[in-house]
């Protein structure tokens, strides 16, 4: 039987996110679950398919930017959809700062993620 997703479940997800902790994240996730990153070389950004994938890509993410943070987030769930608004934060390990509104969709199946789509705005200065 497949459950709602709940608030507080999305909740923890951005806690173990704002923790950089990739066990618990992808605690979360499903073993055939995707996640569609901002940015790539196709529509949907770059596709990483399977937990395995996804742990490497999020484990990029924090390498790249060691000290991202995600906050201001606001959270909608319909059944096993949801939204994550949010502002991520940080500086790059070039220097660069990063400042950007963004969101998630997530598809839930059994109260884990089976689907991660994520959007940043782009900031032109």
């Amino acid at each position: 039987m497949t459950m709602s997703v709940s608030i507080e479940t999305l909740e923890s997800i951005m806690k173990a996110f704002n923790t950089h902790d990739l066990d618990a994240i992808m605690e979360f996730f499903t073993d055939d679950c995707t996640f569609d990153t901002s940015k790539g070389p196709e529509p949907h950004g770059q596709r990483l398919v399977g937990k395995a994938a996804v742990r490497e890509g999020l484990a990029a993410r924090f390498a790249a930017i060691p000290d991202v943070q995600y906050d201001a987030d606001q959270h909608w769930t319909s059944g096993d959809l949801a939204v994550s608004e949010w502002l991520v934060h940080g500086t790059a390990t070039d220097g660069t700062p990063v400042r950007a509104r963004g969101c998630d969709h997530w598809e839930f199946r059994d109260e884990k993620i089976v689907r991660k789509d994520s959007y940043w705005k782009i900031v032109d200065a």
